[in-house]
């Protein structure tokens, strides 16, 4: 919970630092070990407070990644990152900031934005299939020992989540290992001779992915 000045987490008070500019939006984000709320002249304390205790889970969240130092703060999106800024009516995303009003909007738009994206380029590689390939079902979960899953009986495409954060060329070779095994449902050498039809550069990629998994 935020008091006047301090965020208490994990038995530590955490610097609350209010920013007051001539804007009309009130923005939230965590830097460097405090939250930092840049507002207008006339926005209240009340409303400040309201502000960082309705965002508790996200402003936990990323302390919890500064203690660790593991992990960056930001969010990863095909291969970018980005600060999550709250307070805005709208989501935006522009440069390398991603604007939006709180955690449950963002959560709602990112999820149907990586869809739209997974969605385009499914559809993209399929179209460039020659072979005879059913139309297949898209499905995106988390996984923690595959990028994608193949199932020819249901005709599922299931595509790793994890592939949101990295640049879109991890995205298309998995695509097209996946639409590979329409035709070969084996890591045959004819396998690998379709995924080069379409991928020269797999080895390249699938190199990549082994290596930062």
């Amino acid at each position: 919970m935020a008091s006047a000045d301090t965020y208490l987490f994990n038995n530590r008070e955490y610097p609350i630092d209010i920013v007051r500019k001539n804007n009309k939006n009130t923005y939230l984000r965590v830097k460097n070990s405090r939250i930092v709320v840049t507002t207008n002249y006339f926005t209240t304390t009340r409303q400040i407070t309201k502000l960082i205790n309705n965002n508790q889970s996200f402003i936990n969240k990323m302390l919890t990644k500064e203690e660790t130092k593991k992990e960056d703060t930001t969010f990863k999106l095909f291969g970018r990152s980005y600060d999550v800024i709250y307070g805005f009516p709208q989501t935006e995303i522009t440069d390398n900031k991603i604007y939006t009003k709180d955690e449950k909007t963002f959560n709602k738009y990112s999820s149907q934005y990586i869809t739209e994206i997974y969605t385009k380029r499914l559809n993209y590689w399929y179209n460039l299939f020659e072979e005879d390939i059913p139309t297949p079902n898209l499905k995106i979960r988390k996984m923690t020992s595959r990028w994608g899953v193949c199932n020819i009986k249901n005709k599922n495409v299931t595509l790793n989540l994890e592939l949101s954060k990295y640049d879109l060329t991890a995205l298309d070779y998995v695509i097209v290992h996946e639409l590979s095994h329409f035709i070969h449902p084996n890591h045959s050498k004819e396998f690998w001779c379709l995924v080069a039809k379409y991928y020269p550069n797999y080895k390249e990629v699938r190199k990549s992915l082994k290596t930062s998994n």
